[in-house]
């Protein structure tokens, strides 16, 4: 029988995209103050060109970020972290400038790397998706196996790039040495 332990820290990880330039420094600015800072981001890119699911609702133009937190997370708090950041798309869309077709001005998609994996939150069930709790469910996006990212048969396709997997590689070694660096302190 195995031992039941508490999980590992996890990185906290958030896929940020918008039409509007103003929403990024927004949603930074709103994430630190809640999880602390940003410690890793990604170059910014175009997410409208893997998917038009959010073009009538957020626009064509969809520049998609990528951040890495440094403060670790425990895994548990996904749930929680989910349901805020649906209320901050909701603050974000009532307070800003956005033309009338857009009605969701800003889509943020919370998740954590662990080491073997990127999982990401989502609200909607899927049959590869597990319940979490308050309605939140959540899914292996990207396996790591023997030194890449793996994906899966539901994996999004911008999570399917060279770029994007890099900058997943720079969130897991931060991840590997923070974990580290912390077991060294205890």
């Amino acid at each position: 029988m195995g031992q039941i332990r508490q999980p590992d820290p996890v990185l906290l990880f958030m896929a940020v995209f918008s039409s509007m330039d103003t929403a990024f420094p927004w949603a930074k600015r709103r994430f630190e103050e809640l999880f602390g800072p940003v410690e890793l981001e990604s170059e910014a890119f175009a997410s409208e060109t893997f998917t038009d699911y959010y073009v009538p609702t957020m626009g064509s133009r969809l520049p998609k970020r990528l951040w890495g937190f440094r403060d670790l997370i425990d895994p548990s708090e996904l749930p929680r972290i989910k349901t805020l950041t649906n209320a901050l798309e909701d603050e974000f869309t009532a307070i800003s400038d956005h033309s009338a077709d857009v009605t969701r001005a800003l889509n943020l998609d919370p998740g954590y790397v662990d080491l073997g994996k990127l999982v990401l939150a989502s609200t909607k069930d899927h049959a590869h998706r597990i319940y979490l709790s308050k309605g939140i469910f959540a899914e292996t996006t990207l396996q790591y196996t023997k030194k890449a990212w793996k994906s899966l048969s539901w994996t999004y396709p911008d999570y399917q790039t060279e770029a994007c997997q890099d900058f997943l590689t720079r969130c897991r070694d931060y991840l590997a040495k923070t974990r580290a660096d912390q077991s060294r302190v205890r």
